[in-house]
């Protein structure tokens, strides 16, 4: 079976040079422009492929943080246990002092609370008590609170002055 060809009949003005001219200039201009099209596209394709990137990456740090956190703030319950072994017991006392240490090497800190002034935000006020000191200044910690990288993972437990 033959194929068919289709015959196109070539105008008078495309048979002359200027003609011919004149149509390859447009198709030129035609192809620039669809060139920009597609150069604007590929372009903001690569920028999105990069904030994507970008945004997977502060995703997996934050997700590494926010599981350390949560890793950690599990331990606090034991490490209270060790704290208060350690009152009676050498041995004990050596086990939480190697704790602590494994524990601030993932960047755990203990808030610092006895003789300074009450912040709600990494205080937790169990009870006012009438003392001598100026009012809002904590004056016994009930359980000791813990911080991560600047986020809190246990506030203190504190008694503070009237």
């Amino acid at each position: 079976m033959l194929k068919k060809k289709k015959i196109s009949y070539l105008s008078e003005e495309s048979e002359r040079p200027e003609g011919r001219i004149k149509g390859l200039k447009d198709k030129l201009k035609e192809c620039q422009k669809e060139k920009e099209e597609y150069l604007t596209q590929a372009q903001r394709a690569r920028a999105d492929l990069i904030n994507y990137q970008r945004r997977q990456e502060e995703m997996k740090g934050s997700l590494k943080a926010d599981l350390e956190a949560t890793i950690t703030r599990d331990f606090l319950p034991i490490l209270d246990s060790l704290k208060a072994g350690a009152k009676k017991d050498k041995g004990i006392e050596q086990i939480l002092n190697q704790f602590q240490q494994e524990l601030i090497k993932k960047g755990l800190e203990e808030i610092k609370s006895l003789g300074q002034k009450f912040n709600p935000e990494m205080h937790e006020a169990v009870e006012e008590i009438e003392s001598k000191e100026e009012s809002g200044i904590i004056i016994q910690v009930i359980q000791d609170g813990y911080k991560i990288d600047g986020l809190i993972l246990r506030p203190s437990k504190v008694k503070i002055s009237k």
